[in-house]
């Protein structure tokens, strides 16, 4: 094992979205143009870059998240909130839309560092 290597961080993308036209989209096309593996989580059906939509509704068992990004609004996080912090994130980061205080507080109590920023604007000036 090489010492020192880290692994690209895994991002959990949530809202992902098969429509090009969605932020949510970009954000996962620019995570995987950048080197960064994500994983694409909603409750809407396709795929995204040839990665299927996790159903949200499944609370799938995920590990190693490093980062969530969130592309969900505040009216439809609430149920998903103990659920995101329970993956036990590095990270959440809220982008323009998705800010939550509740949701924020909550994870900076758990030891999560939380972010209001856009994903976008980090991946482009290497803030990621």
């Amino acid at each position: 094992m090489v010492s020192g290597h880290n692994k690209p961080k895994l991002t959990l993308v949530v809202g992902a979205t098969d429509n090009v036209e969605r932020y949510a989209y970009r954000a996962a096309e620019m995570l995987q143009n950048k080197g960064f593996d994500f994983i694409p989580i909603g409750i809407k059906k396709g795929k995204v870059l040839g990665k299927e939509i996790l159903d949200l509704r499944q609370v799938p068992d995920l590990k190693e998240i490093h980062t969530i990004t969130l592309y969900l609004g505040p009216q439809n996080q609430s149920e998903w909130i103990n659920y995101l912090i329970g993956l036990k994130p590095a990270r959440i980061l809220f982008n323009p839309g998705t800010e939550n205080p509740l949701f924020f507080q909550k994870a900076t109590e758990t030891g999560i560092d939380a972010q209001n920023v856009c994903t976008l604007v980090m991946l482009t000036t290497g803030q990621f």
